[in-house]
């Protein structure tokens, strides 16, 4: 889904090449002469040119996921049903909510035309969306596990003195909201889980309890972002992003190659995914472009390839997180707006996996097992040579004497 800013620029570029072919036209007779020459025997510069576009996006407004014990609001009180979309309902993750914003998205983009209509009472075209079962989403469900090393970092975070501080400045707040709520364990974790379910019932103007201020909303508010930060950063955010939104990103980074390279046969103009909040903040994270708030619904990340007039190709990045306002440009660190699509690809290589259950391995349990491993191999030898050692020696004492001729009492003697 190109920008309309995009469109803004390519339209721009033309009319500078157009400015620039009238400027030859009013030169002199010679130099005129000239460039007709040079354009003869030089390769005609190309305009440049969106050639590939590849965009992730959060889905639509929806209900909440689940209650909280002691909710009004439980699922009886949603005719969808929890998590559901309550509006506007390409790869997708397994959720219904995500499935219909893909296929609401798609109907707004490409609607029937000629003979695409087969009723004109339905300005609507059947376009397939592609998911996996939930068990085995692996690129847009995040965080991704089962991940060891990943749960090893997570512990380590819960150490660090961010963590902690936010702990205790929050203890009493999360201690009234677990009696408030019925929830026994409630924690900078799971908080969020509070603050969605609240968030989707003043969305769909119900009343709230009297105990959710403002202030209080605020405050959760602020939890749950916080939670985002949790998930893939605060400690180790490179190996984080290495683990979990570098997964993604690797595969985003095959699709940029994939399109640049002309001998690629019939290459998809779009790559659309439908997924959820901790799937762009997981992807933003790994490219270091996070604003530390929640992404709303709807909100979209778009990767923008183009050819150059020189015949390379450049990346640039854009995020639209309100309706109605145009999506505004992000920069990846240690590059400009217009990256080129090599620089893009050097700059991003350290959070890419490049052997994810490999790296997902705990360095200490893997020596451990080895170690183990050793030890009961050589044990086994050990046991062995015991058990053979006295077999041989119970072998020996069972065995009996040699036989000797021993003369009869009371036998003559010759």
């Amino acid at each position: 889904m190109p920008s309309e800013g995009a469109s803004a620029r390519i339209g721009s570029k033309a009319m500078e090449g157009g400015r620039k072919r009238r400027s030859w036209r009013s030169a002199s007779f010679p130099l005129l002469l000239l460039s007709l020459a040079l354009e003869l025997v030089l390769p005609v510069a190309q305009a440049r040119s969106l050639r590939f576009v590849t965009l992730l996006y959060r889905h639509g407004d929806r209900s909440p996921v689940k209650a909280y014990p002691r909710d009004p609001y439980q699922e009886s009180a949603w005719p969808q049903g929890f998590g559901q979309l309550s509006q506007i309902y390409i790869r997708s993750t397994d959720f219904d909510r995500t499935l219909m914003s893909a296929e609401a998205n798609l109907a707004g983009l490409y609607p029937p035309e000629g003979w695409q209509v087969f009723n004109p009472n339905i300005s609507w075209q059947p376009i397939p969306v592609h998911t996996v079962p939930d068990s085995a989403e692996h690129l847009l469900k995040f965080p991704l596990s089962p991940c060891p090393r990943y749960e090893q970092l997570q512990n380590e975070t819960r150490q660090t003195a961010e963590y902690v501080n936010k702990t205790i400045q929050y203890m009493g707040f999360l201690e009234m909201v677990a009696n408030k709520t019925g929830i026994q364990d409630v924690s900078l974790e799971s908080v969020w889980s509070v603050y969605d379910t609240l968030f989707c019932e003043k969305t769909h103007k119900k009343h709230l309890p009297d105990w959710v201020t403002l202030n209080v909303m605020t405050q959760l508010k602020q939890l749950k972002d916080f939670s985002f930060e949790f998930l893939f950063g605060i400690h180790k955010r490179v190996e984080k992003a290495r683990l979990q939104g570098g997964v993604l990103l690797s595969q985003i980074r095959k699709n940029l190659t994939l399109a640049a390279n002309a001998s690629t046969p019939r290459h998809f103009k779009m790559l659309m995914y439908s997924a959820h909040d901790t799937t762009l903040v997981a992807l933003q994270m790994a490219l270091d472009v996070y604003s530390g708030r929640q992404p709303p619904y709807a909100s979209c990340h778009i990767f923008e390839l183009y050819q150059e007039d020189d015949g390379n190709f450049s990346v640039e990045m854009f995020f639209r997180n309100e309706s109605g306002k145009e999506p505004y440009p992000v920069q990846l660190p240690g590059c400009a707006q217009r990256c080129p699509l090599l620089n893009f690809l050097q700059l991003t290589e350290p959070v890419i996996p490049q052997d994810w259950k490999q790296e997902c391995q705990i360095a200490s349990t893997i020596k451990d097992t080895e170690l183990i491993v050793v030890l009961a191999v050589c044990g086994s030898i050990l046991f062995l040579l015991i058990i053979l050692l006295l077999t041989v020696l119970f072998r020996s004492k069972s065995k009996p004497p040699g036989y000797r001729h021993v003369s009869n009492e009371g036998e003559e003697q010759p």
